[in-house]
């Protein structure tokens, strides 16, 4: 091979690498969260989630990636050990679906039907429908469509140009004895081992190792033990995510290691036990793309047939390496209903997610549901203080508001390392929507502490409303009680018809309090109130219309990533006037929230 030669070849590599990781994340963001929360919640016996970690990883075309995101399901405490395992011997099996579509460069015959099925035949009309999908058509989906197609494309004619200019090096003497030396079995694992770390693809490193086959170099003896190493290998992109984590996350990653090297060792001895015996005749056959492809599934599946039913023994294993100091099996089982309300929400934002932006995305929208909560226990809390002080409930709107401060800055992080994400249209809108709600809810725990403030100095003070003004009180804490469950039900589940009814609701708490200060100046004038307890008033009516202020705020942002439009004072004008629905409900809350 001349220099030529090696240029093309690693053009070839480039491209094929490429073209790898471009179908792998176009896969991965068409699919979006949807396989990821399944991954997360469906994993109740060990063959589903074999079955869910096969699946997973067919669809986004990464072993690795699938386990990445298990570690950081467990380091965010989503997830306990003992559910990973399965998974994990599934992400080994459904990572050799790329191996096979790979083998089809090496489908030769002079039949119509086979030439069809060559990738030189159909992969320039897959990259001509991907280009004309990425360029002319505006619909997202069809775009991932066609990032997949193209990827695809690429991926393939790198396969073919590394195999074209690899193949003059059937030739070469010295190469062709360097695979003769791969058949020693600890050397061909080390290779395989090696290659597939610093590429960090056990995918990739197959393919290559398919694409070497095309000099007629490599035999069956010398294959098999570079794919034992490829899946050794493949286990540092887990032990790397696993720094830093919880030592369940890290014990994750132990996880895939253990079950790869047992599972290679196993397969190994035996193998080479009944060879002594038999003396397979293939190890010396030139191999192919399919036969690497059959080798490298029939190992992962007869891996994880033997291994599945001690997964309990890879658990322990994982756990007597990483020791707790007390009893790590009942620290691991608990692990996950021990956590704080903030922990449940903060952890969700683990940055392992942000290398899947569409489950970060979702992981962010569920942190920020929680936030919602506090900010709603913390509002509730508030108004039942008007019906009697608690001094404990005061406390706890103080923690609250910290812990929602803590929220606002950790998901504002977070949020803003995903806006420099590939992100799809949608989730673009989820992330812009939930920028502008963290800084609402922040401000609503805000007024909870003024409210709570307020009913603190009416109490060192011994001062209470009369009646008339407690019963308009009364009124209006319902009306506001209203606007927020309304408010919360439409950010969780992203219900625009829910939001739909927060604007109208939210003309009538100003109404409301315009009304009540109205009222109270002219009981002021009749001295049947005094101006302290107008100050009192005030401030209230006045936090009151402030939170229903951000339930509009976060309700219109609900509205807005629906319907795309971004121009808050245009959409709040056309509304107001141009919606017939607008105004038949707002006549039904003034009638419901009427003062008499």
């Amino acid at each position: 091979m001349d220099i030529f030669g090696l240029l093309t070849m690693l053009g070839g590599l480039a491209l094929f690498l490429y073209g790898m990781h471009t179908m792998g994340d176009g896969l991965a963001k068409m699919a979006g969260s949807r396989l990821e929360q399944i991954l997360e919640k469906l994993t109740s016996t060990p063959i589903r989630a074999v079955l869910l970690g096969a699946g997973v990883t067919a669809v986004i075309q990464s072993s690795s990636a699938t386990t990445v995101m298990v570690v950081g399901f467990v380091n965010s405490g989503i997830m306990k050990l003992s559910q990973t395992v399965g998974i994990i011997m599934g992400a080994n099996v459904g990572t050799t679906i790329t191996s096979w579509i790979l083998s089809l460069a090496g489908i030769e015959g002079d039949s119509f039907f086979l030439q069809l099925l060559k990738p030189s035949s159909f992969s320039p009309v897959l990259a001509m429908v991907g280009v004309i999908f990425l360029l002319f058509l505006k619909d997202e989906k069809k775009k991932d469509i066609g990032t997949i197609l193209l990827g695809f494309a690429v991926l393939m004619f790198g396969m073919e140009t590394m195999s074209g200019a690899v193949k003059p090096l059937a030739d070469v003497p010295e190469f062709t004895n360097l695979f003769v030396a791969f058949k020693n079995p600890i050397l061909g694992m080390l290779v395989g081992a090696l290659l597939t770390a610093i590429i960090q693809s056990s995918s990739a490193s197959v393919g290559i190792l398919q694409a070497m086959c095309a000099t007629g170099a490599v035999s069956f003896g010398a294959a098999i033990p570079i794919i034992m190493g490829q899946n050794i290998g493949t286990c540092v992109t887990a032990m790397i995510s696993g720094i830093g984590a919880s030592k369940n996350a890290k014990r994750t990653a132990l996880v895939h290691l253990y079950f790869n090297v047992i599972g290679t060792a196993v397969f190994m001895i035996v193998f080479y036990a009944l060879n002594a015996i038999v003396h397979f005749s293939f190890l010396d056959h030139a191999a192919n793309g399919a036969g690497i492809a059959l080798v490298h599934s029939a190992f992962n599946i007869m891996a994880t047939l033997i291994l599945l039913p001690f997964s309990r023994v890879l658990e322990r294993l994982a756990v007597l390496s990483i020791p707790d100091h007390g009893d790590g099996v009942a620290e691991n089982e608990e692990q996950g209903s021990k956590k704080t309300f903030v922990d449940a929400g903060m952890k969700l934002l683990d940055e392992r997610f942000l290398e899947r932006p569409a489950f970060a995305v979702a992981q962010a929208k569920a942190a920020a549901n929680e936030m919602a909560k506090l900010v709603n226990e913390a509002l509730t809390l508030a108004m039942e203080l008007n019906e009697g002080y608690d001094k404990k409930k005061v406390k706890r709107i103080c923690e609250l508001e910290e812990h929602v401060d803590a929220y606002e800055d950790g998901l504002g992080t977070y949020l803003v390392q995903l806006c420099a994400k590939p992100l799809s249209e949608h989730d673009n809108h989820v992330i812009t929507t939930l920028l502008k709600s963290i800084s609402d809810l922040e401000r609503m725990a805000d007024h909870a502490v003024n409210l709570a403030q307020n009913a603190q100095r009416m109490h060192k003070e011994n001062a209470q409303f009369s009646k008339k003004a407690t019963a308009e009180l009364s009124v209006f804490s319902s009306a506001l009680e209203d606007i927020l469950q309304l408010t919360f039900r439409a950010f969780e589940n992203v219900d625009v018809s829910e939001a739909a009814h927060v604007e109208p609701l939210e003309e009538v708490i100003d109404n409301l309090k315009e009304e009540i200060r109205s009222r109270h100046i002219k009981r002021l004038a009749k001295g049947k109130c005094t101006i302290e307890l107008g100050f009192a008033l005030t401030d209230l009516v006045t936090n009151y219309e402030r939170i229903a202020d951000h339930c509009s705020n976060i309700a219109v942002a609900v509205i807005q990533m629906d319907e795309k439009e971004h121009d808050v004072h245009k959409y709040l004008g056309q509304v107001k006037t141009e919606d017939p629905q607008f105004a038949q409900l707002y006549n039904r809350y003034k009638e419901r929230y009427n003062l008499e």
